[in-house]
């Protein structure tokens, strides 16, 4: 078990290990009380500049060596995701379209 506390801040890594980002917050099903994503943030310097994007949990490993996250996601990937609207956090149809650009099973699935 890990705090939700714990997990902002971690970083994001490919499987290169290089630094794609840090994870910025959780968001948790209401109902389902799974967690659905790890909002991302990316890019930029300092903070100034960086984007955020909501990464399906699905799509994140620990790695102890590390101590951060390990995704097969690339930067590419990330500037192409679906763009996100006012109330994307409850909106299925871009929880779809966000779970299939990452290949991955939706969590209310």
């Amino acid at each position: 078990m890990v705090s939700s506390t714990d997990v902002n801040g971690t970083a994001v890594y490919s499987p290169s290990g290089d630094q794609l980002g840090e994870i910025d917050h959780l968001m948790i099903d209401k109902q389902s009380g799974q967690i659905a994503y790890a909002v991302m943030t990316f890019g930029g310097f300092l903070g100034i500049g960086s984007d955020e994007h909501p990464l399906p949990w699905k799509k994140l490993s620990f790695d102890t060596g590390l101590a951060g996250f390990v995704t097969d996601v690339t930067q590419e990937q990330l500037t192409g995701a679906p763009q996100r609207s006012e109330g994307w956090f409850d909106d299925r149809d871009y929880a779809r379209r966000n779970y299939d650009y990452y290949g991955v099973s939706p969590y209310w699935i």
